[in-house]
């Protein structure tokens, strides 16, 4: 939490604008980030006495006392982004030795974190980290100890036993942040259900080597790598099952490469047909074939609820416009997926030229599909396909940009998600209505609102998965507009307001019972919402597969209603 609150600050604050940005050292122990943060502006600093004018960071580690007032004194502006469990430490440092008690930190005396910490000390802080440095302790009647935060659990535990056969009266503080000793136990209990471990972070990062040293403890093969160019294929080839831990400095963005990387290897273990089976889902999901296919089912589920036949012509519209938008958008505003999905994003650069020709072939497709419909409906499409292009591109005149950050839609905060809804919803839902006395407007409207709360749910959720590489480039998702938290709250009454709408239509005469089945969609989207808060489940592809499955379900009851309950 606490290293992923700093790199949010200072990528927040590069996003600002043009300006001098400082961090009061590395901000994390992890080269490729801080490459990242020099490239986006963010300079590393140890000597403040150069610098006169800006913003400057202090890291997650803290600093000692005497370097805050350093920093008060220069005239800088502050932002201080030191993790609140090592501020919580800090605390109980300067607020035992001031009454009189002498400070064990158990840790790594060259960390800058623990730099940090005896710098609260008051001259009355020693700083330990093996048995062996224990007779160098002075002695003392009032004695507190406390940990580094990420320090390996046992090991302390080890020392403070030591420490309190010596001093049995001293005061003993659990430090240790949780999510650091979670992850120790976690990588405990997974090395013991794999064949290999492979543990992603700096070589320089102290809580990765821990968690390095813990899965080799247990016997099981282990790699350390910082990124996933070191990985040993040859090795990997031979396992069956692999274990993937990360250190705390290591984005997301790392870790999924690396994992990336990993699936991309052929086991010697793997049958064919289980290759060949996810290679083929991965395919449908790069190209965007499965997210075009959520839409063609799920305006089969939006026909069927107009109380239309669900025949193919406006579910294969709703196919290739989502595709070629897709496609075309990807193109258009490629940054971030370098970040979020960097599989996906080499998939593209590799096949650049196929992609576009079938983009371009949507386009035409949907336009040409559209016009034998009616003249009215295709101008209608082109139309939906102008706004489509027009998400990516400059709506501001060159010359006037400095006027205003807004100068695409997609800057404009939280736009991406409501226009995707709308977007989706205009077309499965609206569209048909140009069709003269073939859908009344309350069963369109309705269907209209299903799809675009069911589509809202789902690119917010994703967004929430792609905060770090969307705060990279700059874009305002609503996720970052938010927070976390309250995206999920959001999107949790979003769901709720949908299940109303949905009991309600029927009663009002709106639309037929087949909106009751829809709820489901509903409670499973809401079930994907309550697994990923809990940590049942993780941002992963096969996440992300069970949310688009939820299109998919809502078209198959749909077919299947249409099947059974039809006039014949």
């Amino acid at each position: 939490m606490g290293v992923r609150r700093a790199l949010d600050k200072v990528l927040t604050e590069a996003n600002k604008g043009p300006g001098p940005l400082y961090t009061y050292g590395p901000l994390i122990h992890n080269e490729q980030v801080m490459s990242l943060l020099q490239s986006k502006g963010a300079t590393p600093v140890d000597d403040i006495s150069s610098v006169h004018e800006g913003t400057i960071v202090i890291r997650a580690h803290g600093i000692p006392p005497e370097q805050r007032k350093r920093l008060k004194a220069s005239g800088l502006t502050i932002i201080d982004a030191t993790c609140p469990r090592v501020a919580r430490v800090q605390a109980i440092v300067r607020y035992h030795t001031h009454k009189g008690y002498s400070a064990i930190i158990v840790g790594e005396a060259d960390h800058p974190e623990v730099i940090g910490l005896k710098g609260y000390g008051n001259a009355k802080a020693h700083v330990i980290s093996r048995l062996e440095e224990m007779p160098d302790l002075p002695e003392t009647e009032k004695l507190i100890i406390v940990a580094q935060t990420t320090q390996e659990k046992q090991q302390y535990m080890g020392i403070v036993d030591s420490i309190k056969k010596r001093f049995p009266d001293a005061l003993v503080f659990d430090t240790i942040c949780d999510a650091t000793q979670r992850r120790q136990e976690e990588v405990r209990a997974l090395a013991q259900l794999v064949d290999a471990m492979v543990v992603v972070g700096g070589y320089h990062s102290g809580n990765t080597r821990r968690l390095a040293q813990i899965a080799k403890s247990t016997g099981v093969p282990t790699f350390h790598v910082e990124t996933e160019a070191e990985l040993d294929k040859e090795k990997l080839s031979t396992m069956g099952l692999i274990g993937v831990t990360a250190g705390a400095s290591t984005p997301n963005w790392m870790i999924r490469r690396v994992v990336q990387e990993i699936e991309s290897i052929r086991s010697r273990k793997e049958s064919f047909l289980g290759r060949a089976a996810r290679n083929g889902l991965k395919l449908l999901i790069q190209t965007n074939v499965m997210v075009s296919l959520g839409a063609f089912f799920l305006s089969c589920a939006a026909l069927v609820l107009s109380g239309r036949n669900p025949d193919l012509i406006y579910p294969s519209l709703a196919f290739l416009y989502i595709y070629a938008m897709h496609v075309l958008n990807r193109f258009l505003d490629k940054g971030a997926g370098f970040y979020n999905d960097p599989e996906s994003a080499l998939f593209y650069n590799r096949h650049r030229r196929i992609i576009v020709f079938s983009g371009l072939a949507a386009i035409t497709a949907c336009l040409a599909l559209s016009y034998s419909i009616s003249f009215t409906t295709f101008l209608a499409m082109v139309g939906l396909n102008i706004l489509g292009s027009m998400y990516s591109l400059p709506i501001l005149p060159l010359g006037r940009r400095n006027l205003g950050r807004a100068m695409r839609i997609k800057d404009i905060p939280g736009s991406k998600t409501l226009a995707q809804a709308l977007a989706w919803g205009a077309v499965i839902a609206l569209v048909p209505l140009l069709e003269p006395g073939r859908t009344p407007w309350p069963a369109a409207l309705a269907a209209f609102f299903f799809v675009s709360t069911v589509v809202y749910v789902r690119s917010a959720f994703f967004d929430i998965f792609q905060v770090q590489g969307d705060l990279i480039i700059g874009s305002e998702t609503i996720a970052i507009t938010l927070g976390e938290k309250r995206t999920l709250l959001l999107l949790k009454g979003v769901l709720l307001l949908g299940a109303i709408v949905t009991v309600l239509a029927p009663l009002l005469s709106f639309v037929g019972p087949f909106s009751y089945l829809l709820l489901l969609c509903y409670l499973t989207l809401s079930l994907c919402l309550i697994a990923y808060e809990r940590k049942w489940l993780y941002p992963s592809t096969g996440l992300e597969e069970l949310v688009e499955a939820n299109l998919l379900l809502a078209g198959l009851m749909g077919l299947l209603w249409h099947f059974f309950s039809w006039p014949k």
